[in-house]
């Protein structure tokens, strides 16, 4: 293949029907994830933890420490729950994507035949009104 074919096969979408079974292992826990995440106990759950950590003020009894412990704690869990989700949604983006370029891609067609056939019946209503026979 020339350097000009591979970039176009590569750029060429790919369609629903394309797409195997197959994911990977990280895209399987990123769903699994985005599943747990998007749970109301799991909500309940981060209320639950800010509500303890509220009162260990009196037994820290540093306030640069109490504010470090969540502080560190939100950070990490934010960062990790944003690439995760964000795995999710791309991947459901990209599906979407496939789904409109099928669409895009047959209407044209579709849409020919049905205009084709929509005038080959108005030629034979025609033909049959004149009288001619073929």
């Amino acid at each position: 293949m020339t350097a000009t074919s591979t970039s176009r096969s590569a750029a060429t979408p790919h369609m629903p029907s394309d797409v195997t079974a197959e994911v990977s292992a990280f895209d399987r826990f990123a769903k699994v994830a985005a599943r747990f995440f998007s749970k109301p106990w799991f909500f309940a759950l981060c209320v639950l933890v800010v509500l303890v950590w509220a009162p260990s003020y009196f037994f820290i009894r540093s306030v640069d420490t109490w504010q470090l412990i969540i502080n560190t704690a939100t950070t990490i869990v934010t960062f990790l729950m944003v690439a995760l989700l964000q795995n999710t949604q791309s991947r459901a983006d990209q599906s979407t994507q496939d789904k409109l370029n099928a669409i895009a891609r047959y209407l044209p067609e579709t849409e020919f035949k049905a205009l084709y056939e929509a005038d080959s019946v108005r030629n034979a209503e025609a033909v049959k009104k004149a009288g001619i026979t073929q």
